[in-house]
């Protein structure tokens, strides 16, 4: 008996007539799609996008060059080379993020005691030369500077609902 119904229920298409009527009920719905560079969708404060290094409100820069985030970094992208200052104080004279490497983990900014290294919510960047790719101390600091109101108010978020 099975198999005269398996039988006829392929001679009558009864499959391809269901798989048309989901087809044709998702064809006259109504389209999700955002046209992206015109619409933007919203985006978590939490994003990890690219990298900042931050300064105090004095105009110091924040990192200490403890050399967490290297040591942390799965991928390698950190480098940073340091020398103390005549005060005893230690500072970066090199900080390197190859953003080719870097798989955005957040690891970096986890580690940080200091709250120096930072991923934005900009996502929006490319490269046109491979050497681009690298973000120098100088490059960093400048991201950080101009968003650092975003910045502030995304880390005041965080701490809000942490």
């Amino acid at each position: 008996m099975q198999n005269v119904q398996k039988i006829f229920k392929s001679f009558i298409l009864l499959e391809l007539f269901r798989g048309l009527k989901l087809t044709g009920r998702y064809f006259f719905a109504k389209k999700i799609t955002v046209q992206y560079p015109e619409e933007k969708t919203p985006q978590s404060p939490r994003f990890r996008g690219l990298h900042a290094l931050r300064r105090y409100p004095s105009g110091e820069e924040r990192c200490i060059a403890c050399k967490l985030c290297e040591v942390v970094c799965p991928a390698l992208a950190i480098t940073i080379e340091a020398e103390p200052r005549p005060d005893g104080s230690r500072r970066t004279t090199r900080y390197d993020i190859d953003l080719f490497k870097c798989i955005y983990c957040g690891f970096c900014e986890e580690a940080c005691p200091v709250d120096a290294i930072v991923e934005t919510r900009i996502f929006e960047y490319h490269f046109e030369d491979r050497a681009e790719s690298i973000m120098t101390k100088e490059k960093l600091l400048a991201v950080g500077d101009r968003e650092e109101a975003r910045i502030a108010s995304d880390r005041a978020y965080d701490s809000a609902y942490r």
